[in-house]
């Protein structure tokens, strides 16, 4: 018997500094930090969290987590 594995909901971790804190427009495009992509929330979670917190002092600097899961199956909830 196989194991089934859990469904991959892959999620994407980037970031970069933003051109005012007021908006989501980044400075620079060419500079995004591409963190990486993860197989679930918790792990993407992690990442974002570990980055954000390494750039704290930078007011203007923004990670995120995309879920690219939603956008590759956008019909599935």
């Amino acid at each position: 018997m196989s194991e089934e594995q859990p469904k991959q909901l892959l999620h994407m971790v980037f970031g970069g500094e933003l051109t005012d804190l007021e908006s989501i427009e980044f400075k620079d495009l060419d500079k995004l930090d591409i963190v990486g992509i993860y197989p679930n929330y918790a792990t993407a979670f992690d990442a974002w969290k570990s980055k954000a917190q390494s750039t704290v002092d930078n007011a203007h600097m923004r990670y995120f987590v995309v879920h690219m899961h939603r956008l590759m199956d956008p019909e599935e909830e």
